[in-house]
């Protein structure tokens, strides 16, 4: 995957502004610090910043898009087992799979009647006071998971890169601020 985003061979959607503004951006992943920094992969700022400044803003909301991320993949790999190993399939084959358990994860959060069974109350993190507790989906992974461990991609983030990184910061900062940001 990161080899397709390297190439800009990942069918990507265009460009699009965000909301309040005029200059598009691109749609990006969110990752670690694991990762490289590109035009479509969101890494944190290096480092440790200040309450309020954009580069904590940033690191904060990243954070709070990649635990929603890992909220969702971790119930619907404890509802979905399929997805709790690696697929021996061919990529088409795959992406079905993991098409319809997003369809049916939709459909059971949107469904008045099933949303509670599927998903009650505590069954995702939540954050209190800047402390995160653990979901419930949490007790059921028993250090289980169909994530390969990942090497470090030591690379320099073209300029490029780090200009998206920090108009995400600056529209997290202005236009796109929510109140409880700060805090944290």
């Amino acid at each position: 995957m990161y080899q397709k985003i390297e190439e800009h061979a990942l069918n990507f959607p265009p460009d699009k502004p965000l909301p309040l503004k005029n200059d598009p951006l691109p749609y990006v992943i969110v990752a670690d610090s694991a990762f490289a920094l590109t035009e479509n992969m969101m890494k944190p700022y290096p480092g440790i910043h200040y309450k309020g400044t954009k580069e904590r803003v940033f690191n904060y909301r990243l954070s709070l898009a990649r635990r929603i991320v890992e909220n969702v993949f971790g119930i619907m790999s404890a509802v979905y087992r399929i997805l709790r190993s690696p697929i021996l399939l061919a990529p088409e084959k795959v992406s079905v799979i993991v098409m319809t358990c997003v369809l049916l994860h939709n459909f059971l959060r949107r469904s008045k009647n099933s949303k509670q069974n599927y998903t009650p109350h505590g069954t995702f993190d939540t954050e209190i006071d800047g402390e995160v507790q653990p979901g419930v989906w949490r007790n059921d992974q028993n250090g289980i998971t169909s994530l390969l461990p990942i090497r470090r991609i030591p690379r320099r983030a073209t300029l490029a890169a780090k200009t998206v990184r920090d108009k995400f910061a600056e529209y997290f900062t202005t236009n796109g601020a929510v109140s409880w940001q700060n805090k944290y």
